[in-house]
């Protein structure tokens, strides 16, 4: 059983898993694990979930090996700890995206290929859906970036099915906000992997993390309220499309 100050986090999954559907019985999830704290807290709170719910479901965990000499022994050890199965996919990725094509803004590209390359690896596993730790603040994050750089009202769904590779994408830490992920990470002193990517704290979505920490200087409940627009004219009634 959870400790009280976990309680929130708890509540929140299991809302989002409630509300979306996002967990049924006989479920293969594959949870995509970086080693930083989201993919952390997401994995550990399934595994929690698993021993309590009525819902029947394994877990496997995935790392995506990009080639800059990440240390993932503290996540083999977690994933032992918790009883779920660890796999390390190597790839090319980081080369490819920044030695051969030398890109210029990698990180798009960068993210395309690791979801190419995850699907893939889970569908190997005998996987039907993949959990990724993206959080609210990260969907509040997209917003803002479909917005000012693309002019679009746009954002990612808890739950979307990929239909050319029979595969659902699941968010279950949809509901919960970063500084909760934070938190108990480090109350939990859980293992968090050092990530060696040349690109790592400077990009687009690190711009959007300082705007929206300017306007709740002004606004507190900012965040409330952009969620309040994204569930209410993205989310609702367009989980599948």
């Amino acid at each position: 059983m959870w400790r009280k100050f976990q309680r929130p986090l708890f509540n929140k999954v299991k809302r989002a898993i409630r509300e979306f559907d996002l967990i049924e019985d006989g479920d293969s999830i594959a949870v995509g694990v970086s080693g930083g704290k989201d993919s952390v807290i997401l994995l550990y709170t399934l595994a929690t979930l698993r021993k309590i719910t009525p819902i029947s479901f394994n877990i496997k965990a995935i790392t995506l090996d990009l080639g800059w000499g990440n240390d993932f022994t503290p996540l083999l050890n977690f994933c032992t700890s918790l009883d779920i199965p660890y796999y390390i996919k190597e790839t090319e990725i980081g080369k490819i995206v920044y030695y051969d094509r030398q890109e210029k803004s990698p990180c798009s590209l960068c993210a395309k290929m690791r979801r190419g390359a995850l699907h893939n690896y889970a569908k190997e596993l005998g996987c039907n859906k993949v959990a990724l730790g993206h959080h609210l603040d990260d969907a509040i994050e997209t917003f803002l970036l479909s917005l000012t750089y693309e002019g679009r009202i746009n954002t990612f769904s808890p739950k979307s099915y990929l239909s050319r590779i029979d595969l659902t994408l699941i968010r279950p830490l949809i509901f919960v906000y970063e500084e909760d992920i934070f938190s108990i990470v480090n109350k939990l002193k859980m293992p968090v992997v050092i990530n060696h990517c040349p690109a790592d704290g400077r990009t687009k979505r690190q711009e959007m993390k300082e705007l929206i920490l300017e306007m709740e200087t002004n606004n507190p409940v900012v965040r409330d309220r952009i969620l309040s627009a994204i569930n209410n004219h993205i989310w609702t009634g367009k989980l599948n499309n």
